[in-house]
């Protein structure tokens, strides 16, 4: 299994296209690194693998040479052909995914109860993602609030990122009353007006509730 540093989880930056028209996944996902985010996913399900798989190779590169976590949100088979990580769901395989990726590629699994976070572990997981509050981006998943990402917390010893709702302005709520490891956003930085001041808002409220300075 391979190891991710808690500290790699703090400012995630999820990548949608079509929240601000012309704005692409790599747009996003430059101004994010720009921006000083410690970790990328690329989710793009509006993609045939075949285009994903360049946009995955040209991401991996970029975020291999900042020095950034990057996964691929469910396409695990492109993940591994890239040398990427990957982040699955519930209704996925876990184990497969495991299985595919090997020991050293990271992956994360999207979990919504203690039960869940203790699966995933046995799964193979690196770190858990768990929704917080209700989303507009990802409207099929069940918000947990922070009793619920506390919980997941309590239950495992894998880093924990909470997504969902999630902006600079909540951020230390997130991190000190739910004991996440980091955030992961989507809107707050692809919907941005300027995307890399966004995602240094992200990074200084992180600085400001103590879990950027590791």
């Amino acid at each position: 299994m391979a190891i991710v540093d808690p500290g790699a989880l703090r400012v995630y930056v999820v990548t949608s296209a079509g929240l601000v028209p012309g704005r692409d996944h790599l747009d996003v996902a430059h101004a994010a690194i720009e921006g000083g985010a410690t970790a990328i996913q690329l989710r793009a399900p509006e993609l045939s693998d075949a285009e994903l798989a360049p946009l995955a190779a040209a991401l991996a590169e970029r975020c291999r040479d900042a020095g950034v976590l990057f996964v691929v949100n469910d396409r695990v088979e492109v993940a591994a052909n890239v040398g990427a990580g990957a982040h699955v769901g519930q209704e996925d395989d876990p184990r497969a995914a495991r299985e595919r990726l090997g020991a050293a590629l990271p992956l994360g699994i999207s979990v919504a109860s203690a039960e869940e976070a203790l699966a995933a572990r046995a799964a193979g997981a690196d770190y858990l993602g768990v929704t917080v509050w209700a989303t507009a981006t990802k409207p099929e998943a069940v918000p947990r609030g922070i009793h619920g990402l506390r919980a997941v917390v309590a239950a495992t010893d894998l880093p924990v990122v909470a997504i969902g709702g999630v902006d600079a302005a909540n951020a230390r709520e997130v991190v000190e009353a739910g004991g996440a490891s980091g955030v992961a956003v989507v809107s707050a930085v692809g919907a941005a007006t300027d995307p890399v001041a966004a995602t240094r808002e992200l990074v200084q409220a992180m600085r400001v509730n103590g879990s950027g300075e590791r």
